[in-house]
């Protein structure tokens, strides 16, 4: 039917039939060739996903309020506080000490065996902590997600980060836990920050994953915990990787936790580190799952407040 199409620069309509993609085109370059630069589309968005940690890097602002919201929140009305940070390593090492240590007598490279434990439980306590608030960061937060737009991405990402206040608090036991057996730490600790660093690109990679399914998919928070028991024993916490046979060490190191935890034993404890082959395994791994997690969250982002 023939219409008759006005232009917001000019006062002369334009009659015809509504314009093809051709004419469109041909329209928005005589826009550009008069000087008005005000020619805007929404596109939508199909294809590969954009990972968009540009929009990441802009809201970071946001991304801090999230942490410090989600700080806050945590140990809001609690009675112990931020001391749940310490107690629970605390009964968890000595249970280890009592079972794995005294009774199963396994191997601890001749460090005193509480120490050996609690230097691996801490790492997986940050990642554990992280991934298991990232999951159930979208569904706890939906009546935000369906009244205001910011990126989604920004809610299972504060989620981890904020794990860190755990990490820090929970390092003054370890401490310590060293100072009682003498053990002092050494130039080693200037390479903490590649051991947490690692830790917490595994946990938003997982993190990620899991958010966007449990947005889509209920059961996932009953699967949840059996996932993180399987990953913990996956995981040398309570043994040495030393017993693990040469020729399964590399197969092990896909898990990205076995080079967080040996480094985290190795800068604390001296123990017996990594060869350089194992370390990019697990690194190499961290990042496919950062990136493949990034991925599919921004593919499901869309749908969101509709499956939730």
């Amino acid at each position: 039917m023939p219409v008759s199409i006005t232009s917001r620069y000019s006062s002369r309509p334009i009659a015809g039939e509504l314009p093809v993609p051709m004419e469109a085109t041909a329209r928005r370059q005589r826009l550009r060739q008069s000087g008005c630069h005000h020619d805007r589309r929404i596109e939508s968005r199909s294809g590969w996903p954009r990972l968009a940690w540009t929009e990441v890097w802009t809201n970071r602002e946001l991304l801090g309020f999230f942490v410090w919201r989600d700080v806050k929140v945590r140990y809001k009305q609690t009675l112990l506080g931020v001391i749940w940070a310490v107690l629970q390593p605390l009964t968890t090492m000595i249970v280890f000490s009592v079972i794995f240590g005294r009774l199963a007598q396994l191997d601890s490279e001749g460090v005193a065996y509480p120490a050996f434990s609690l230097a691996g439980l801490l790492p997986w306590l940050l990642f554990s902590g992280g991934v298991t608030l990232a999951a159930s960061s979208l569904v706890g937060n939906v009546n935000l997600l369906t009244k205001v737009y910011f990126p989604r991405i920004l809610l299972p990402l504060s989620n981890v980060i904020s794990a860190l206040l755990d990490f820090a608090v929970s390092l003054a036991l370890l401490f310590a836990v060293l100072g009682w057996f003498d053990i002092w730490p050494t130039w080693r600790m200037m390479l903490l920050p590649a051991s947490i660093a690692l830790a917490l690109i595994t946990a938003a990679g997982a993190g990620l994953w899991l958010a966007a399914l449990n947005a889509q998919y209920r059961d996932i928070r009953h699967a949840l915990p059996f996932v993180m028991q399987i990953w913990m024993y996956a995981t040398p916490i309570v043994y040495s990787l030393s017993i693990v046979p040469e020729p399964w060490r590399p197969l092990v190191a896909i898990n990205p936790l076995v080079t967080v935890v040996e480094s985290f034993r190795f800068i604390m404890l001296g123990t017996n580190g990594l060869s350089v082959g194992l370390v990019a395994v697990s690194c190499v791994s961290a990042l496919a799952l950062l990136l493949s997690g990034t991925w599919y969250f921004r593919s499901m982002e869309r749908l969101m407040a509709d499956t939730i």
